[in-house]
């Protein structure tokens, strides 16, 4: 069984920066694929970024390209996305995911996710 409980979600103002965490226990966390998704209030979830098992590469959605870092620290089974320059529609519940397959490379589709956290709520002021 994998447990995943994101952290680091609160409430910013326009250009501000949050950390956002996703601790990992259970099987094989630090040979998955890891992304981040999102949900913003009357949408639907959507892809956010994306870090391959071992580091080596990562992918992001064009809207948070330059602004969002996503990094692993296997050693502590936890994964990050660093958030700068925060904009009102970056509003979301922030949620982890963890892709079915081992040694896998980037991921994107919802489907290819078997584990999910509870998600962690970011909101953006203008």
């Amino acid at each position: 069984q994998v447990r995943l409980v994101e952290s680091g979600g609160g409430l910013v103002q326009a250009g501000g920066s949050l950390r956002l965490s996703c601790e990992a226990s259970g099987r094989a966390v630090s040979i998955s694929t890891m992304s981040w998704f999102r949900q913003a209030p009357g949408k639907e979830r959507e892809f956010v970024a994306c870090i391959k098992w071992d580091g080596s590469s990562t992918y992001y959605t064009d809207s948070v390209k330059g602004r969002f870092t996503i990094s692993r620290d296997n050693a502590k089974n936890t994964v990050y996305l660093q958030m700068n320059s925060l904009k009102p529609e970056d509003t979301a519940v922030y949620y982890c995911a963890r892709a079915r397959s081992y040694y896998g490379g980037i991921k994107i589709q919802e489907h290819e996710y078997d584990y999910w956290g509870q998600g962690t709520q970011v909101t953006v002021s203008s």
